[in-house]
């Protein structure tokens, strides 16, 4: 019988020896699916059981001799995923024009299948794309709008889409409507009032975040989205962060629209995203690159891009299995778990605040810490050059701190370097050299 500590065991081998086991054993990943799922113990329970989660990190070949507490950029990808994207790239390059676009190219419909079973949509409105960005452009570029109409969003959403519609608005002349949140926004029903607030007869759209990148808060979107269809106002929603960060389906949702990157909590190979656009909604939304006129209401007309790699599209499979291995609710109470261990810890000084508040369903694994008289750009360079702890600096017009984002491959003694660090900066300020 395969037990739970026979693939752990396997698991905790050393990365050469578990990529070979993955390629000679396939069947190796399913089984984690079989073994975790008869694991006792709840998912709050799980996330603190050190054995368990030591087991998980050795899937990875990260560089311990630092600390990379910015996944949100982008994550590592385990073992299992780098080789089998090695294995399909080796396979395109035998004669790329049969392996790859006809034996491989035709393999991503099994992914896009598997995604949507795990966002809980069909496969018919699911895109593979190369990241959140590329998936939210599609949509803030192919809605149709004239001159006058506006845009609504906040002034804590990404940079790059803001970007997106400013250009929209030198081009167009459309205008953009943003509002500031709270920090932090614990009330839902506030966070609606201020979108409804901002909406006039001539907004024609609304960008939000299901997770907003530079403080951690997870926003109301299906309360926001349904207030916004009663107006007839579709809503773009920005998950970059959320897709298999914490546990949620498209029902909890309901968006005509959303977007993700894949190669940050999916674990999937740099270079991946998603786009969801409702079956119905699909005639209506221009690609960025053109095509066919036939291709109207196929979500695939979202994936012409020209030549691109198989390879890193067909490795999200281990990605995605991967993930389901570990489950998702245990993955999201383990997040949870690793933010407040580090947070609580600093929050015992009155100095220290933090943007995002910590009750579960509002924040998980993205959180972001200030000290108060203390640039946070210096404690950033401190940490690295002293400690090869690595941070992202989040300096906004309305806050500035540290974003803190771990992964499971964290452990709590390198969050405990982090926290030391804080601390002896608390108590002994940064040195003058970063003062400047």
């Amino acid at each position: 019988m395969y037990t739970r500590r026979d693939f752990l065991g396997t698991v905790g081998k050393p990365a050469a020896a578990a990529m070979a086991t993955a390629t000679l054993n396939p069947g190796s990943i399913p089984r984690l699916i079989e073994t975790l799922s008869q694991y006792k113990g709840t998912p709050y329970e799980l996330a603190r059981d050190e054995e368990f989660w030591y087991r998980i990190q050795q899937a990875w070949t990260v560089d311990r001799t630092l600390v990379n507490l910015n996944n949100g950029g982008v994550s590592p990808a385990p073992a299992i995923v780098q080789e089998a994207m090695k294995r399909h790239l080796d396979y395109s390059n035998k004669a790329p024009v049969y392996t790859m676009w006809r034996i491989l190219e035709p393999q991503r419909e099994g992914v896009r299948q598997r995604i949507a079973r795990e966002f809980g949509v069909d496969g018919e409105e699911i895109a593979l794309t190369r990241n959140a960005s590329e998936g939210l452009q599609i949509c803030q570029l192919g809605i149709d709008l004239k001159e006058g109409d506006e845009v609504l969003t906040t002034t804590h959403d990404y940079g790059r889409m803001l970007t997106t519609f400013r250009q929209r608005e030198r081009r167009e002349g459309i205008k953009m409507v943003q509002f500031s949140l709270p920090i932090p926004a614990n009330d839902d029903e506030e966070i609606v009032r201020l979108f409804e607030s901002h909406i006039t007869p001539k907004t024609k759209a609304i960008l939000m975040c299901h997770i907003v990148n530079i403080t951690g808060q997870i926003l109301p979107v299906k309360k926001v989205v349904q207030m916004a269809r009663k107006r007839g106002i579709p809503v773009i929603v920005d998950g970059a962060h959320s897709f298999a960060h914490f546990a949620f389906k498209h029902e909890d949702l309901d968006c005509d629209y959303f977007a993700t990157s894949l190669h940050k909590w999916l674990f999937a190979p740099h270079g991946t995203g998603m786009l969801y656009v409702r079956k119905d909604k699909i005639p209506g939304l221009w690609p960025m690159m053109a095509a066919a006129s036939h291709m109207d209401d196929n979500i695939r007309k979202f994936e012409e891009i020209g030549t691109h790699p198989a390879a890193n599209y067909l490795a999200i499979g281990e990605a995605l299995t991967f993930h389901q291995g570990i489950g998702a609710e245990r993955k999201t109470e383990r997040m949870r778990y690793l933010t407040a261990y580090w947070a609580d810890q600093l929050m015992q000084d009155e100095r220290v605040s933090l943007m995002t508040t910590l009750d579960p369903g509002q924040s998980c694994g993205i959180g972001v810490v200030d000290v108060d008289g203390i640039d946070c750009a210096a404690i950033g360079r401190f940490l690295w050059d002293t400690h090869r702890i690595i941070v992202t600096p989040i300096k906004h017009a309305e806050f500035e701190g540290n974003r803190i984002t771990p992964n499971v491959y964290t452990t709590l003694e390198e969050l405990d370097r982090f926290v030391d660090a804080m601390q002896g900066i608390l108590k002994d300020g940064l040195p003058d050299k970063y003062k400047a």
